[in-house]
C-alpha cells in the first residue's frame, strides 16, 4: 500500500480548503437520510451509471495512469479498470440480495418473538485512497459505499494528480456533492477532514499512517476499514513446478514496478530447485520485458516508480542490500532521471539488511534456500502478519504445514496476487496489514452497520414471568432457564 506522504503547494489557502471541507460534509450529513433511505433499484441505477461512465472515460484512465507513473496501458486495463467493472457487476448483480433482511432462529428461551439482522448504512463516509492503484483503490471503496447506501468523501493521493484530477472530473459527472465529493489535497487536507466526525473511514495506506488514521478514528469513535500491507511471502517447495512458479512470481512482483501491497515481498526456495528457480525467474524477465538491461528499460510493458522520493527511498535499500553480502543475480540498473529501477533479484542478503525489515514496495526481490520448511515458517512468523502469503506446492502435507502455522491477510497456494480479484472472497489484513475486511459482500459490510432487530407480541414476553418480586415461584423459573434453557 502507499508508503509515505509528500507534501505540495496548493493555489487555494488552507482556510479556503477547510471551509470547503466543512460545506461538503455538511451538505452530507444533511442528505444522509435521503441516501440511506435509497431503494436497491436506486442504487443499483447508480452503479449501472457509474459502469458506463468508466467505458465512456476509458481513454482518459489510461491516459492518467500513463502520465503518472507510465503505467502500460495493459497494465491499466488489467488491474485498474477491471477490477473495477467486477466489482461494480457483483454488485448489481447482488446488492438486491444484501440489503435483504436477515432472519436468524429463535432459540426456546425467546419463544414468541421473532428477530432479524437489517443493514442499515453507517452515513458519512471518508474514503482516503493511496497511489499505487489510484483508480482501483479508490472507485472499489466506493461502490461498496453506494451499495451500502452511503455518502462519501473521496480523498485521493497527490501522488498521482493526473489520476485524482479524472476522478473528481467522473464523481461530479455522476453525484451531487452531497452524495459523492472528491476533495484534492496533501497530508494537510487528509488532517482536516480527520478532525470531522465521519460515520466510518476506509483508508488504504501503509501501516505507518494507518495508526494515524485510527488515532484521529478514534478522537470521534468512528469505525475504521484499514487496507495496509506488510511484507508478503512466498514459499516455494521441492514439489512445485518451477518453471511456473517463477513465471507467475515474476508477473506478481514486477507488475505496476513492484509497487503492489500484495506483491511477493521475499522468496524462499527449497535448497533442491533454488538454482534453477533463479534461472527460470531470470529467464521469466526476459521475456516479459527484455533479454538485455537496455531493452528492459525502453520497453513500454514496465511502468516507474512513482515519484523521485520513493525512487531514492528504493535505491538506498537495494544499496545496503549489496553492503550487507547481497548478490545481484539480475538487475540493478537505476536511471534517477526516469525513477527507474530495473526488476532485480538479489542473493545472499543479510536478514539484518532494509531489505528484510520493511515492505520493499518496489523492483527488489530478495531470494532465500532453505532446507526445512520450519525456517521459513520461522522467518515469517518472526515478523508482523503479512496482508498475503504464497505457496508453491504439489504436496498437501506442506500446503497445510504452512497453513496451519501461520496467519495472513489471504493465501493463494500455486499462484501470487490473484486471490484478490475473486469476488467471492473478503479482502483485508491482520493486525499491522489490516483491519477489516473489503470488496464485494465484505466491502458491503464494511460500510454498514448490522443492526439487531427483536419484535415481541404486545400480549406475551417469555421475560415477564421472571419480573420481581422474586417469589418462590419466580426463583424456580430462574433456576429452571439456569439449568434447561
Amino acid at each position: 500500500m502507499e508508503n509515505s506522504t509528500q507534501t505540495r503547494s496548493f493555489a487555494t489557502s488552507p482556510n479556503t480548503e477547510n471551509v470547503d471541507i466543512q460545506r461538503i460534509f455538511q451538505a452530507q450529513q444533511a442528505n444522509k437520510q435521503n441516501i440511506k433511505n435509497t431503494t436497491p433499484t436506486e442504487r443499483k441505477k447508480k452503479l449501472k451509471a457509474l459502469k458506463d461512465l468508466i467505458f465512456k472515460r476509458q481513454e482518459d484512465i489510461r491516459a492518467a495512469l500513463l502520465a503518472d507513473f507510465r503505467k502500460p496501458i495493459a497494465e491499466t486495463d488489467m488491474t485498474e479498470i477491471y477490477p473495477v467493472l467486477t466489482e461494480l457487476r457483483h454488485a448489481i448483480d447482488h446488492v438486491s440480495e444484501w440489503v435483504r433482511p436477515l432472519p436468524v432462529e429463535t432459540p426456546i428461551s425467546f419463544i414468541g418473538s421473532t428477530a432479524k439482522v437489517i443493514y442499515e448504512p453507517k452515513g458519512v463516509t471518508l474514503i482516503i485512497s493511496p497511489w499505487n492503484y489510484p483508480f482501483n483503490l479508490c472507485l472499489i471503496p466506493l461502490i461498496s459505499a453506494i451499495a451500502a447506501g452511503n455518502t462519501a468523501i473521496l480523498k485521493p493521493s497527490e501522488y498521482t494528480p493526473n489520476t485524482s484530477k479524472l476522478v473528481k472530473s467522473m464523481m461530479a459527472e455522476l453525484f451531487k456533492e452531497n452524495e459523492v465529493a472528491v476533495v484534492e489535497g496533501d497530508h494537510r487536507t487528509s488532517s482536516e477532514l480527520l478532525k470531522l466526525k465521519f460515520d466510518h473511514i476506509f483508508f488504504t495506506g501503509s501501516p505507518q499512517v494507518g495508526k494515524v488514521i485510527m488515532r484521529a478514528a478514534a478522537e470521534n469513535l468512528t469505525s475504521v476499514t484499514l487496507e495496509l500491507g506488510g511484507k508478503s511471502p512466498v514459499i516455494v517447495d521441492e514439489t512445485a513446478n518451477i518453471a511456473k512458479a517463477a513465471r507467475r512470481i515474476a508477473w506478481g512482483k514486477f507488475m505496476n514496478n513492484g509497487q503492489t501491497c500484495v506483491a511477493p515481498d521475499y522468496l524462499y526456495v527449497h535448497e533442491s530447485k533454488y538454482t534453477q528457480f533463479i534461472d527460470e525467474l531470470k529467464k521469466s524477465l526476459d521475456h516479459f520485458y527484455g533479454a538485455d538491461a537496455a531493452s528492459k528499460q525502453q520497453t513500454a510493458d514496465y511502468a516507474r516508480i512513482v515519484n523521485a522520493r520513493h525512487h531514492d527511498r528504493l535505491k538506498q535499500i537495494l544499496e545496503n542490500a549489496i553492503e550487507n553480502g547481497g548478490n545481484l543475480a539480475c538487475g540493478g540498473q537505476v536511471d534517477d532521471k526516469e525513477n527507474y529501477i530495473a526488476p532485480t533479484v538479489i542473493t545472499d542478503v543479510s536478514h539484518d539488511a532494509k531489505i528484510m525489515q520493511d515492505e520493499i514496495f518496489g523492483p527488489i526481490l530478495p531470494v532465500f534456500k532453505y532446507s526445512n520448511l520450519d525456517e521459513p515458517l520461522a522467518v515469517i512468523n518472526a515478523k508482523e502478519k503479512p496482508l498475503a502469503l504464497y505457496i508453491f506446492s504439489t504436496r498437501e502435507k506442506n500446503i497445510n504445514k504452512v497453513l496451519n502455522n501461520t496467519s495472513a491477510g489471504g493465501t493463494a497456494i500455486n499462484d501470487v496476487v490473484t486471490h484478490v480479484g475473486h469476488p467471492n472472497l473478503p479482502f483485508g489484513g491482520v493486525n499491522n496489514s489490516g483491519i477489516g475486511n473489503a470488496h464485494a459482500f465484505w466491502g458491503f459490510k464494511a460500510f454498514s452497520h448490522e443492526r439487531a432487530v427483536l419484535r415481541q407480541p404486545s400480549w406475551f414476553t417469555s421475560a415477564e414471568g421472571m419480573f420481581p418480586p422474586y417469589n418462590g415461584m419466580v426463583k424456580k423459573l430462574i433456576d429452571f432457564t439456569l439449568r434447561y434453557l
